[in-house]
């Protein structure tokens, strides 16, 4: 099989191996990869940001969708010929998150999906929705399942107004989702054209935030002063401030980036003020996985992909994520 490796931190020092595949131990699933995606958070683990302290050489990527080949002993959730995907911590299956359940992120504290064959346990993968291609599911497992946690322990209704922050794969899942649970939908981007994709997905409204730097004054304008219900936060300290003072009285942040950085501290008395609530998210477990996919398989929502690679492309795909020019989601088929 062939798998991309991290042997030294850098996009360029990618490497491509040939290696026999595993076979799966007692309890372990093996599936075929066809597919995985890309996020933000792989892209640091290869320039060494995300964690510079990382064991290597290290195999990335939490994201991938395959189909099930052979099974360990014991073996009873899965069988061969099912479609699966990985979750992103395989040891948080339920419940709230602790330190547990933590332990075991794909492609950072084990090697992750960028492989053709992997042996996973049986626990850390769930079936995928029916209608779904190779590719779109292998965008879910990381950026769609934050998505779907940042909205749905806020608790968004039909009538609350979402602020996304850009057009990566987060924010346009949270658009998505947003939308499928009735609530209006306010975007910042430093593109007017990706603005104007996002407003054919559904975005109610955007802002070009080169051009109108104060844009939580704008969101302000959007609510008739009141501001947003939740803030869908990727930016970090760069955008902090801006996301408290864009949220109502008694409303919500999910901190879920760290995009942006600023020297400019978060406006501390906005959230004792405002009483607001500012949560971190950090993917979700399997229960939550799960959940989502109930809620695909009914609305077959379409995850939006930006660019499909080939797998000797890995490099290409990771420039093009640095650029910062991708509209949703950049995939790689395995195949």
């Amino acid at each position: 099989m062939k798998l991309w490796t991290i042997p030294a931190f850098g996009i360029d020092q990618l490497a491509l191996l040939d290696r026999e595949p595993p076979q799966p131990a007692a309890g372990e699933v093996l599936v075929r990869v066809h597919a995985v995606s890309l996020n933000y958070r792989d892209l640091m683990t290869v320039q060494g940001t995300y964690n510079p302290r990382l064991t290597l050489p290290r195999i990335p990527l939490s994201d991938g969708a395959g189909e099930v080949v052979s099974l360990g002993a014991g073996v009873t959730r899965f069988a061969p010929g099912d479609r699966v995907a990985a979750i992103f911590m395989q040891n948080w299956l339920d419940g709230p998150p602790n330190a547990a359940r933590y332990k075991g992120a794909l492609g950072g504290d084990i090697d992750g999906m960028f492989r053709q064959y992997i042996a996973l346990p049986e626990q850390g993968l769930v079936p995928i929705p029916g209608y779904l291609s190779w590719e779109q599911a292998a965008t879910l497992p990381c950026a769609a399942v934050t998505a779907w946690n940042a909205l749905t322990r806020a608790g968004i209704r039909s009538g609350d107004v979402v602020l996304i922050q850009g057009t990566g794969g987060v924010s346009l899942f949270a658009l998505q989702f947003a939308r499928l649970l009735g609530a209006r939908v306010l975007g910042t981007s430093s593109s007017d054209e990706k603005l104007a994709r996002a407003t054919a997905l559904g975005l109610d409204a955007g802002v070009n935030y080169r051009t109108q730097p104060d844009w939580a004054e704008w969101a302000l304008q959007q609510t008739g002063g009141e501001g947003v219900d939740l803030v869908v936060e990727v930016g970090g300290s760069g955008t902090l401030s801006q996301s408290l003072k864009a949220t109502r009285i008694g409303g919500s942040i999910a901190q879920i980036g760290v995009l942006s950085s600023s020297g400019e501290p978060p406006a501390i008395a906005q959230i004792l003020r405002k009483q607001l609530l500012v949560r971190g998210i950090y993917v979700g477990s399997r229960a939550d996985f799960e959940a989502m996919n109930r809620a695909l398989a009914q609305s077959r929502l379409a995850p939006v992909i930006d660019q499909v690679f080939a797998l000797d492309q890995a490099p290409a795909a990771f420039t093009r994520m640095q650029n910062a020019s991708h509209f949703g989601k950049l995939v790689i088929k395995m195949d």
